[in-house]
Parts: structure tokens; sequence; C-alpha cells
């Protein structure tokens, strides 16, 4: 006889998987749960708890996976409570679901309908076998009405299907089945077959691009057919949609604004196999215009949008930063709505820097906008601006940086459709730097510079005990995604920062343009002749951002891990291991990963923590999956090989104490911007080989031979990025030359470097024939410099 049919079993020896199941059907319950069960036991003296004992119930709710329902049980069982008295008290509450749990049921359903989707017109046949005391039969219902079979599905069948199972007197329900019926002929595009095996002969269906107006709705439809059920969940821009429609076949939004603009994709999977629809562009204008405007031959198309976006906090020897992680984070996001391919990395040495524009310049052609984000130290001579690597020494001269003006000369040759350069750094003189920069640039209308200060000054970051924006990115993102010409968003972003009284008169926004035509960052991608071309660039961002396949590991002792990956960067990837299910006798069971390539210098302490906060990973949490131990991998650039580490795998039995370890080997080749080989020391036509100035740049120095000041290092005053609001600097002046100054009780001085009262030169963009000085004096007055 079965532990559930003993009537006088003490409940504390009822079996794992009955205990379980009656305390789920407890747990959840309000009027019928666990609480009533305690108040109706309150009037019996042999199994009464007292008050202190159903709050100590209650408190189990903010445990994990933690049962009242459960601690109650036990405290009934050790009273003497018996399984006979249970059901009576059960029958008494009249809660059906925990009486089932308990009772030994008359009919058994051993095979349950599943869920599935299939092309109209197609058989189906929903399968439930039960046995009983006696003979069974089954009927079917559609909701609430009785179904015969079925031939040839059409449209008006999909809906939820169950099965009533009758023995005597006696029935059964079934699961609930859910049948999807797909329209092919008229909903969808092209076809394909999953290539996965295991998944080998099912089908998807693809959604096709539409060109839309604000206010109009969009629809978008996939659709694929297997057993059970296929899970969908939309993408816009690479970034999942997070609102209930996300997760249907079709995807609906009533009312179109211009943020809705971008590419969709959505991901299907079946039987924890996934596969991705092709993307497709959705344009959102404001009139039918909009649409049209730009095959007007006199404004060419936006082939292709692209964005490199480099954040170095973590200096070797400078002062940390703590905003350009968030500022890239955000700026990334808005980015990726606008439409753009966008790279991510943190924390970049100068070969490693160097070799990432490399590969940013492959992704540029004819047409294309190419943007470039940097957040972190650098400076400024004579009008050209450097950004200062993770690995710089102290002092740092150009040949240790990369030069801004460099990379716009190498984006105008690839005859770029829109040059923006977005700096959040320092723009202080380097007193250590005494080199004369000689760049030729092409006279183009269409390069903006947007300064976050002005020359000769400091940008900030905000002070706070969390993460926060740098002030540039704090009023760049509340503008970012608005239809304006580029020039008119900044300079309302300028507007703001104007606003803003803990930096005012102390950093404002600079805006230089030759723009000559209504660039946005909002302009549609049009792609032009060359599609070949651009299939092969995207093809080449595509690399640096595919993630590992998530997958399913099976141990000998029964127990599956799931691990899962995500990108917080192009160059930081999260893993995350969860236990699916374990062995009923298996009380503690965790998975770990470990064993990881000493390129990636990762401290033990920070792995497998149990929230992703306690490992670093701030502002993606909210987006990973919950109850999983979290790594975060930084620096994937510096890794040189596959990237293979060991799952293990820590459980005890009820019969044993000790731990007991499985392990197995994963390797998941080179992920993200690992790829690329960004480690590697020069190679192609590196930016660094266009900017001809003393020191060159093509072979940078080591430090015992770089060039020193006669007048010694930084004050210590100048090298610091932060002014201690608490201890006011009183104007002391370094040997550098450098006189300290205070902010408001909020704000720090981000990039703090050298300075210098000597004035500096304008960098000329010019191009190389007989009339240099008419050809300077046009592109002068073509700039347009604001200067909030």
């Amino acid at each position: 006889m079965s532990d559930s049919s003993d009537r006088s079993l003490n409940l504390n020896f009822l079996k794992e998987p009955v205990l379980r199941k009656l305390c789920e059907a407890l747990d959840k319950t309000n009027s019928k749960g666990w609480r009533k069960l305690g108040e109706m036991i309150g009037n019996d003296r042999r199994f009464r708890v007292s008050s202190d004992e159903m709050e100590m119930c209650s408190l189990k709710v903010l445990e994990l996976e933690g049962s009242p329902s459960r601690v109650l049980l036990r405290l009934m069982g050790d009273r003497g409570c018996t399984l006979g008295h249970l059901v009576d008290l059960l029958q008494t509450m009249g809660h059906t679901e925990a009486l089932q749990c308990v009772k030994p049921p008359g009919i058994q359903i051993l095979i349950q309908p599943q869920s599935v989707a299939i092309i109209v017109g197609h058989n189906l046949r929903l399968s439930c076998y039960a046995v009983g005391k006696a003979g069974v039969q089954f009927q079917w219902f559609k909701t609430k009405e009785e179904v015969g079979s079925l031939l040839g599905f059409q449209l008006t069948d999909a809906g939820f299907y169950i099965c009533r199972v009758n023995c005597g007197d006696s029935f059964e329900f079934s699961q609930w089945a859910q049948v999807d019926v797909l329209n092919v002929a008229t909903s969808y595009g092209e076809t394909l077959s999953f290539t996965s095996q295991s998944v080998h002969g099912q089908r998807c269906y693809y959604p096709q691009g539409q060109r839309l107006l604000v206010g109009d709705s969009l629809q978008l439809e996939c659709g694929a057919v297997g057993r059970p059920i296929p899970r969908y969940q939309w993408h816009r821009n690479g970034v999942p949609l997070h609102f209930p429609e996300a997760s249907k076949r079709r995807l609906t939004i009533p009312y179109l604004l211009l943020e809705h603009h971008g590419k969709y994709r959505c991901e299907i999977c079946i039987n924890n196999e996934r596969t991705w629809t092709n993307e497709v562009d959705i344009l959102v204008g404001m009139s039918l215009s909009f649409i049209l405007q730009y095959y007007n031959d006199d404004i060419d198309p936006t082939t292709d949008k692209v964005a490199l976006l480099i954040g170095n906090l973590s200096y070797r020897n400078h002062p940390q930063l703590k905003a350009p992680m968030v500022d890239v984070y955000d700026l990334t996001n808005l980015l990726r709505q606008l439409n753009f391919k966008v790279v991510s990395l943190l924390d970049l040495t100068e070969s490693e820097m160097r070799n990432a524009v490399d590969e940013f310049l492959l992704l540029l052609h004819k047409g294309v906008y190419g943007l470039l984000y940097y957040a972190g130290h650098g400076y400024e001579n004579y009008g050209n601006s450097f950004m200062v690597p993770v690995d710089a020494p102290n002092p740092y001269h150009s040949a240790n940086c990369l030069c801004v003006q460099s990379i716009l000369k190498l984006m105008q040759e690839k005859e770029t459709g829109l040059n923006v350069f977005l700096l959040d750094m320092c723009r202080k003189r380097n007193i250590h730097d005494d080199t004369t920069p000689n760049i030729l640039l092409r006279v183009t209308a269409n390069i903006v510079f947007g300064y976050a200060t002005c020359q000769d000054a400091e940008a900030f970051e905000l002070s706070s005990s969390g993460f926060t924006n740098g002030v540039f990115v704090k009023f760049l993102k509340k503008r970012l995604l608005e239809d304006e010409k580029i020039t008119v968003l900044l300079d309302r972003v300028a507007e703001d920062m104007g606003q803003f009284d803990a930096t005012k008169g102390k950093q404002a926004l600079e805006i230089r343009s030759s723009l000559s035509e209504r660039r946005a960052l909002t302009d549609p991608v049009l792609p032009g002749d060359s599609s070949d071309m651009a299939l092969a660039h995207n093809r080449q961002w595509a690399k640096a951002h595919e993630l590992p396949e998530s997958m399913s590991l099976d141990f000998d002792c029964g127990a599956q891990i799931k691990l899962g990956f995500a990108a917080e960067f192009s160059n930081v990837l999260v893993i995350y291991t969860h236990i699916v299910k374990k062995p009923e006798d298996m009380f503690f069971c965790q998975a770990h990963v470990t064993n990881f390539s000493p390129d990636l210098d990762i401290d033990p302490k920070e792995m497998n923590r149990e929230t992703p906060e306690e490992t670093g990973i701030y502002l993606l949490s909210s987006s990973l999956p919950q109850h999983c131990l979290y790594t975060r991998l930084s620096s994937l650039q510096k890794l040189r090989d596959q990237l293979g580490f060991t799952v293990c795998l820590q459980g005890s039995f009820k019969a044993m104490d000790e731990l007991v370890d499985w392990t197995t080997d994963v390797n998941i080749g080179k992920p993200l911007i690992a790829r690329l080989d960004l480690y590697r020391t020069m190679r192609r036509n590196s930016c660094l080989q266009t900017c001809p100035m003393p020191h060159s740049p093509c072979h940078s120095p080591r430090a015992e031979h770089l060039h020193h000041h006669p007048q010694g290092l930084l004050s210590p005053h100048c090298s610091s990025p932060y002014l201690d609001v608490c201890e006011p600097l009183q104007g002391a002046v370094g040997g550098s030359g450098c006189v300290s100054s205070t902010l408001y009780d909020n704000c720090f001085s981000r990039y703090g470097c050298t300075s210098s009262d000597s004035p500096g030169r304008a960098s000329i963009p010019i191009e190389t024939t007989d009339d240099i000085n008419e050809l300077q004096t046009v592109f002068i007055n073509s700039l347009q410099f604001h200067h909030q």
C-alpha cells in the first residue's frame, strides 16, 4: 500500500514527492491554504499551533524556495497528526487539489496531451492515455464545448483543449493543451528548416519589413511548427523587448513612435533549441515624404550606421574613473534603438584601442554613419584630441595615445555619410607633449564634434556612492532619440547642461561642425548598391557579437544544469548556472564554474556569486534570470585561445553527510570581441600611421625612452581626477603650472590631466593643393563653432 493510502501514517513520514505536491497546493491558495489549515487545527488540542509558530511559518516566504506549509505540516506531525486526520481536515476545507495529492486516485492519467503548433489544413492527433479500476472513457473539450475528431485544422480551431477521463461515477481532467494554427499563405514570407538535428524537419516562418508613419499600428508575425508549442521573444536592434506582446509570435505595437524605428527579429525556442528569424527593417516617419525623401538625389541615403564606444576607467598609472562604464552602457542601448551596430568596449590598452579602431573602420563604407564615443582620460594639443589607454605611462605622450583626428582621416577615406565624434574627456594642454601634429584632412561637409567640455577645460562626473553617468551623458541620453539634425540635438544638450548648477561655469558642451545637410541619428538605413559589401560588413560585426548558445549539462547523478550567457559589453561576458532538476534524494545541489584561462585574470572570490551585483554585474542584473550563480568575465579582448572552463556540480544525499563532486569540461570557442584578436600587436593599416609627428606613433616607445619634460611629473593636485570638496584646494600651483579649483559638493573633476598657459594653435583640416591658404579659409568659415 502506498504512503498516501495509509490513514495511520504520520505526516512526517510522507514521501518527498507527495509532500512537495501537497505543499505547493497549500502554499498557492489563499482562502483554503495553509493559514486556513492552521486555523482549523487551532480548535483541536492535539495538534494546536501557537500564534508564534504560525508567524514562524509565514516568515518562510522570505526564503528562497521556502514553504510555510512544509513547516506547518512538520509541526502537526510532531504532535502526532496522521494522514487520516489531514484528509478529514482537507475535506472540511473543500481543498480538492490538496486532497488529490494525498488520496489514492481511482483514475491515473499516464500520458497528458501536449501543446502543438501546426499549419492550417493539416491533421492533428492529441493524445491522452489513462487507466482506472474499471474501463475508462474519454471526452474532449475545446474550452467548454465538447468536440469530436477534427480533420484538417482551420484557423477557428485554434485554442485550448482538455480531455475528461470517466471511470464509473468518477472522472479526472487532463492538463490543458494549446493548439496554435499558422496561416502561412497570408501571414508569412519565406520558410526555413531548423538546422539542429534535434528539431529536424520542423519549420519556422519569418516576418517582413514595413514602412509606416507615426501613429500607425505595427504588426509583425513569425511562427514555428513543432511540439511542444514554441516560445517566442522579440528583439529590436539586438535588445529584448520587455512587454507582454513581445513574448508572443504576433508582435503588436498599436501606436508607433519614432523610437520604434529599427531592426526587428524574433528568437524561437523549441525543446531547448533556439533559432532566429531574419532581421527586418521597420521604418517610422512623420509623413509620407519622410519615407521618400531619402531617395532624393540631393541627399545620399544612409547605407548603415556603426558606432564604436570606448570607456576607459581602470587605469594602471593614473586615477581610476567610475562613470565611463555607465555612460557606455546607456549609450549602447540608446544607439541600438536607433539601428546602430554598436561595439562597446571597456578598459583597452594602446594596442587594443588601435586594433579596435581598425575593426571599426572595416565596418565603414560609402554612405555609412560612423559614430565614435570615448570616455576616459584625455588631452588636447594644438586642436588635436588624444585618447589615453589604460596602460599609458605617467607622464604620457602622443605616441602612447590615439589621435582622434587620425581616425577622422581614415573615416573620410571610406566616404562615410556622417562622422560624429563625442569626446567625454578632459581637453587640458599636456605639457609633457610638445609635438606639433600635421594631419591632412579632406574638406567634407559631414563632420560633427561634440566635446563634453570647452578647450583647456575639464569634464566632470557626479559624486555618488553608486553608479551614475558623467555630466555629458546625463543630459545627452535624454535627447539622443530625438528626430533632429545632430547639431540641433547637441545644441539642446548644451542648453540643458548650461542649466545644471553643479557645473555651471565649470563645464560647457562645445560643438564644432561642418555639416551642411540635415543628417540625424534617427535617419533610416536604406542599403545602397554595394549590398555584397554591406553583407560582408554585417558578418564582420556579427562575428564580434555572437553569444555562445545556452546549453543543458546532464550529470551521472541524474542532475541537469543549465549554462547560460549574456553580454554586458562587447568584451564583457556573463555566465550563469542554474539547477534544472536534481534527484529526489539529493537535498543539496549547486553548480559552479572554474578553471578559466589565465589570460582573463579572474579573481576567484568574485566568481559564482548568488547575486549579479556581488560579481560586479550592476547594469545587466535586472535582465538576468534569478536563482543562479553568476560569473562576470571582463577583458575578453585579451583571450588568445578558445575559452574553456570546468563546470563543477556539488551535491549531498540524505543517506550521506559529505559532499560529492561531478565535473565536466566546456569549450565555448571565442565569444564576442575575442574573435577579433585585439590582443595582437600592430596589424593592417593602423590609425597610428596617420599621425606624422616627432616620437613617431608607428613604434610606441618604452617607458624608459619617453621624452621627459624638464619640469618633471604632474603636480599631485593636477594628476587626480577628483577635487575633494571636503578639503578645498587653495589655488596651489604645481610644477606643471596647473591651478586647482573647487566644485559644488555633488560633483568631482572627472578627467584631470596636465595644463599649460601657452595658447594652442588650431589644427586646420587641409588637403595638398596649390592654394592651401585659400582652402584653409574656406574650410574654417564652414565650421560652425558653438561655445555654450
